[in-house]
């Protein structure tokens, strides 16, 4: 049976707002200035660095790295490696989306690598992309998901729990695990769904939220940030959802409702349970 959970979603907010974090993001150029803006709207410093000769020293200094590999080739790959490698050598907390995974057999090594080579804190792909990954059954097309496993999030715990590190797959319920618990959020709008760059943008904040765990924050604490960082963000959906006419004006509302969010709003709209197990 599902349980409720008692996790501060408001704290986290007010201490992304407090302190301001930067974010080093490697993400999807397509939405590089979109990921960069909702940043800035939730309260973060973002940095868009991608050069092989800087990302390590960008890395060092931030206080969060998000990783996505949505438009991937050779040069980006070994960016994110290189910032991966420098963010773990001071314990940055390092977040990778492992965008469109199971498309392709580049992005298949692609990922393996990055996972090989990198000490992953924050693990975060749709419900698709997680279960092929994580061999729980699920299906991509190009970069969205199309279809997913019941038996993900038993997968997913297994694999965190394995891995020490935070795993999440988003979809119509977000399920977010460190190992030991499985939450399940059920925040958000299927208006988040008809825009580009909407799982980019929840990266980019998961590496916010992160970033006020502080250096070398172990799973459990990176598990509450990360559930902090998606309700927030879903709830910023919604209520953007309310003042959208449709995918472009919702875009813009979303950026204004991030803006102008409020922690004890984010607390009071919060759905957010223990998942119980399979067949829960």
């Amino acid at each position: 049976m599902d349980r409720t959970s008692s996790i501060d979603v408001a704290t986290w907010l007010e201490k992304v707002r407090q302190e301001r974090p930067l974010v080093h993001n490697i993400t999807n150029w397509v939405v590089t200035n979109i990921v960069a803006n909702a940043l800035l709207a939730v309260g973060a410093s973002p940095v868009m660095a991608y050069a092989q000769e800087e990302v390590a020293d960008m890395a060092r200094i931030a206080g969060g790295l998000a990783l996505n590999m949505g438009t991937l080739d050779s040069a980006v790959l070994t960016a994110i490696c290189l910032a991966g490698q420098a963010a773990n050598e001071v314990g940055v907390p390092v977040v990778f989306d492992p965008v469109g995974v199971g498309a392709t057999g580049f992005r298949n090594q692609a990922a393996d690598k990055v996972l090989s080579d990198v000490k992953v804190d924050i693990l975060r792909g749709n419900a698709g992309e997680m279960g092929v990954l994580l061999g729980a059954g699920g299906e991509v097309k190009g970069v969205d998901a199309a279809g997913a496993s019941d038996r993900l999030p038993a997968v997913m715990q297994r694999y965190a729990k394995t891995h020490q590190m935070v795993v999440v797959a988003t979809g119509e319920t977000d399920y977010v695990t460190d190992g030991e618990t499985v939450w399940a959020l059920q925040n958000g709008h299927s208006l988040l769904a008809a825009i580009t760059g909407s799982g980019c943008m929840a990266t980019g904040i998961l590496g916010a939220f992160a970033a006020t765990a502080g250096r070398h924050a172990g799973p459990t604490e990176l598990a509450h940030a990360t559930v902090a960082a998606l309700t927030a963000y879903n709830v910023a959906g919604e209520l953007a959802a309310q003042r959208a006419e449709g995918p472009g004006t919702f875009q813009a509302a979303l950026f204004d409702a991030l803006y102008h969010l409020r922690p004890e709003v984010v607390a009071a709209r919060a759905h957010i349970r223990i998942w119980g197990g399979e067949g829960a």
